[in-house]
């Protein structure tokens, strides 16, 4: 085995080694080319470089392998004991792609409740196949995602030493935002230099194959590939969705609607299609890591009926070629867009399933980006791509800061910092390369 590939650092890997010794099956949820096989592949070599377990007790096994799959489906009790040397010996079975596997979830029951001395690691890119499976495994099952490269990762990647600047400054505003913890910078002399590699990130995303791309074209050329394999690997293959067409023309619709209020009707109308088959394509979008659908914070439910979710994708690369748009961030008409649903993905990774995240909208159209309800406290967040000269906000941000008086509010700003306080609330304008 080679220990000296060279792999990012993924921070799902930190919390996959807490959970290496228990029983427990852990199972990786994400979409296509993530980096779910290489997450295997750095467990294995951790789990042979650092714990000392001995290469041939760790088994690795490609469900998308036809005949591997037909001999595990057959006898997976004889399959899996065909691999165990030493029974006394524990040994770990790394199994991707499992959602290829039919019934999986009572196969799994039936190792893990009838084997010893085996850990299961299992991959999946298809959230209702994983979701099947947890439902015979409750309790023996930890569920975990691996998204895209997210903005630190992708840092890690390219700049090690401007990655420091960004982890001190982005703990500072994660301690704000989750433990109410103050802060002040001032002079920040490497804001410019983090957005121009924000920029990057927004245009072409950070599948890690992207990542690993020398120039443009080979960028575009790599997502296009993802692109198309998901469609005919997950929603063809996988799932039997055949309208594909339509399903296409949905996506581009999406793609230039980001951030904003879904119109059911409208999307029907324009794919030649029907209220019921939009929704089932966008519980499929959702459930194959594609897209997230926001939904609307509601107190008071007399101003604030709004059900419309706000649409998001996981990976903006993505999002961006399904528009084949990849110019300069400061020539688009849709950069505000593109922030916006940036300040979404990092904010889900850091609400994680603890906490929650909305959006706020009156019925007089006041509306805030985001709301994170952490506990029994709500944090406003309005994102605003333009350069600040002193701190001000928008009257829409004012309005919820008076109608619920909250203990803190964030602006985040294309490369302003900045504080100011109305009333009893605290506001911070953070540039959006820290977050």
């Amino acid at each position: 085995m080679n220990n000296h590939t060279e792999y990012f650092h993924r921070e799902l890997m930190d919390e996959l080694k807490k959970w290496a010794d228990r029983e427990e099956i852990l199972a990786v949820k994400g979409p296509r080319r993530s980096g779910k096989t290489t997450l295997l592949k750095m467990l294995r070599d951790w789990l042979v470089s650092e714990k000392g377990v001995a290469e041939e007790n760790i088994i690795f096994i490609t469900f998308e392998d036809l005949e591997a799959r037909e001999k595990f489906s057959a006898n997976p009790k004889d399959f899996i004991n065909s691999f165990i040397h030493d029974p006394k010996q524990k040994h770990y079975f790394l199994l991707d792609e499992y959602h290829y596997v039919k019934e999986g979830g009572q196969k799994l029951k039936f190792l893990y409740d009838t084997m010893e001395n085996v850990k299961f690691v299992i991959t999946g890119s298809s959230s209702m196949e994983i979701a099947e499976i947890s439902k015979y495994l409750v309790g023996r099952v930890f569920l975990f995602y691996l998204f895209p490269l997210n903005f630190r990762e992708f840092l890690n990647a390219k700049n090690s030493a401007l990655a420091r600047i960004y982890n001190e400054k982005n703990s500072m505003v994660r301690a704000f935002l989750l433990e109410n913890k103050e802060f002040e910078v001032e002079n920040d002399i490497f804001v410019n230099d983090l957005s121009k590699h924000l920029e990057d990130f927004v245009t072409f995303g950070g599948y890690p194959d992207i990542v690993k791309s020398e120039n443009i074209e080979e960028k575009k050329i790599v997502l296009k590939n993802i692109y198309e394999t998901y469609i005919s690997r997950d929603l063809e293959g996988l799932l039997r969705i055949t309208y594909e067409f339509k399903f296409r023309k949905l996506l581009s619709l999406l793609s230039s609607q980001t951030g904003n209020m879904i119109n059911y009707n409208e999307l029907a109308s324009s794919c030649n299609s029907y209220y019921k088959e939009i929704m089932e394509f966008l519980n499929v979008l959702e459930e194959t890591y594609i897209i997230k659908l926001l939904r609307p914070f509601h107190k008071n439910l007399r101003t604030e009926l709004v059900k419309n979710p706000k649409v998001y994708f996981i990976d903006i690369g993505m999002r961006n070629l399904m528009i084949n748009a990849f110019t300069q961030l400061d020539t688009r008409v849709d950069k505000g867009s593109i922030m916006e649903n940036f300040v979404f993905n990092e904010l889900f990774s850091i609400v994680k399933d603890f906490y929650k995240i909305s959006y706020w909208r009156t019925l007089g159209k006041a509306e805030v980006d985001f709301v994170l309800t952490l506990g029994s406290e709500i944090v406003p967040c309005e994102v605003k791509f333009q350069p600040f000269k002193k701190p001000e906000i928008p009257r829409s941000l004012r309005s919820f800061i008076s109608a619920y008086n909250p203990k803190k509010a964030v602006m985040f700003t294309k490369n302003f910092w900045g504080t100011m306080d109305i009333e009893n609330t605290r506001i911070k304008f953070i540039p959006l390369c820290y977050l």
